[in-house]
């Protein structure tokens, strides 16, 4: 299986950035209704294929979107759809932003009847592990080798950054396409930061040292939203331990290595995140918060530190106050001498759109991707959001007026090639479930370092042995 962690080069990450859940467990409440191939367009609306309709698309055929409408909202898509009408005046668009995706979307796919396109984001997507095993979307072979948006003679593929397909990627086949190049870290206000003389740490030891001289400044150190999305934590625990023990050590875990969970940079990583709860340094209250909430009481001052991807800023642009200057920092490493450097970034490319294969109009669901992956439509998306796809040389060197899409720009252009990420959580529904209780009873307090490892051992461990779950390896 081709799902490594991205592996960017140097140079195309500096041109691209210079330039440019809770899940259905198990794979049979979708199973009624799946494809018996689905990597093919037949039922499918069929046209006449061309150099400029490489699918073969009904030109008059409707086509159904629906959005997860999450940090980013809809409006880029809504953009991306008159740019399919304007190719195709005759096709009736309908456009659907939701929040739910597994809840409003699930008895579509149940009674054979799923949307053309679907942005599978958000704390309630449907686990694409459990959509692939169920036979239910349309493999995008076909996507990437079609000639891109702009340039005849270049092929879809070669538009996108290297390894940024991995997440959606099964045992070969790309089953997704991952939009969003996503980096995960902590984020603090400039402003803040310069009244107080405080200055981003390049060891785990100095983040504790700050985060005692922010709790004595008055300030809750961090905050983190407990009821919705405890796992926005688990990124830094994993951080620390790639940094400290390299990507074999989140390579095993993924591929559910008996006693991955308990590795010696997992444990020392582990306790770092638990002491900062010891410590009393996260917000009081916030394992009773939704991320909203703690990212609300974040930008109103009450927390100086809130982890998160980049797409925090666009997710609270309308509450924000001005002069806030919001800015990233990459999570400082447990020691200096470590596997990876402070610099290196979990990094992710994000937000997966999907094809159903039962679709109606799978070849206009293809289309509708080949559109969004055109510099047009990528540049509108990184101008309105302040956050990157996964296009080359989409936006020039632009951060359009943002401090946060600037300090991204800087701390990807630092990081290089050491990028990392996890894959099981989208592998493994039953799996990201307990992640999501444990890391919450952790950062609670109500579980030490040890016992969190031990119960994601346990459960990595069931899900290993369970013969009717469909494995993935990296």
């Amino acid at each position: 299986m081709n799902t490594q962690p991205p592996k960017f080069s140097r140079r195309s990450l500096l041109r691209a950035t210079a330039v440019a859940a809770f899940a259905v467990s198990g794979s049979g409440l979708l199973a009624a209704c799946a494809s018996a191939d689905g990597d093919t367009d037949a039922g499918s609306a069929k046209g006449k294929a061309s150099a400029t309709n490489p699918f073969g698309i009904d030109e008059s055929a409707a086509l159904d979107v629906v959005v997860f409408k999450g940090g980013y909202s809809d409006d880029y898509a809504k953009f991306d759809e008159k740019l399919y009408a304007k190719k195709y005046p005759k096709a009736k668009i309908s456009h659907s932003g939701i929040t739910e995706v597994q809840t409003e979307l699930q008895p579509r796919f149940v009674a054979g009847n799923p949307p053309d396109v679907i942005d599978n984001s958000g704390a309630k997507k449907i686990a694409m592990g459990t959509l692939v095993a169920d036979g239910q979307l349309a493999e995008l072979s076909d996507l990437l080798k079609a000639p891109s948006a702009d340039d005849q003679d270049t092929t879809v593929a070669d538009t996108i950054l290297p390894g940024a397909l991995d997440a959606a990627t099964f045992d070969g086949k790309v089953m997704g396409l991952p939009y969003v190049f996503t980096v995960n870290g902590f984020w603090y206000s400039q402003t803040l930061f310069d009244k107080h003389g405080w200055t981003w740490p390049t060891t785990w030891y100095g983040l504790t040292e700050l985060a005692a001289k922010i709790k004595k400044a008055g300030i809750a150190p961090f905050a983190y939203g407990g009821t919705t999305a405890p796992d926005y934590f688990f990124s830094p625990l994993m951080a620390l331990a790639a940094k400290q023990g390299g990507v074999d050590v989140i390579k095993a875990i993924d591929n559910l290595e008996a006693n991955a969970w308990q590795a010696e940079p997992v444990k020392a990583a582990a306790a770092a995140i638990a002491g900062l709860a010891s410590s009393g340094y996260f917000l009081k209250g916030s394992e009773g918060l939704d991320h909203t909430q703690a990212q609300t009481a974040w930008v109103q001052g009450k927390a100086a530190l809130y982890h998160s991807g980049s797409f925090i800023e666009n997710e609270m642009k309308a509450i924000t106050p001005d002069g806030f200057d919001m800015v990233f920092g990459p999570v400082p490493p447990l020691s200096a001498d470590g596997a990876l450097p402070q610099s290196a970034l979990h990094a992710t490319a994000g937000e997966i759109y999907v094809v159903p294969a039962k679709a109606k109009n799978v070849r206009g669901g293809k289309e509708f991707l080949r559109i969004m992956l055109s510099k047009k439509a990528a540049s509108n998306f990184t101008e309105t959001t302040h956050a990157l796809t996964v296009v080359k040389g989409a936006t020039g060197d632009k951060d359009f007026g943002s401090t946060a899409l600037g300090s991204v720009l800087k701390a990807v252009t630092a990081a290089g090639d050491d990028l990392f990420a996890f894959r099981f959580t989208t592998w493994y529904a039953d799996l990201l479930t307990t992640l999501k209780s444990e890391i919450a009873n952790l950062l609670a307090g109500r579980i030490d370092a040890s016992e969190f490892l031990s119960k994601m051992q346990a459960k990595a461990d069931a899900v290993a042995a369970d013969s009717s779950i469909t494995k993935f390896k990296i």
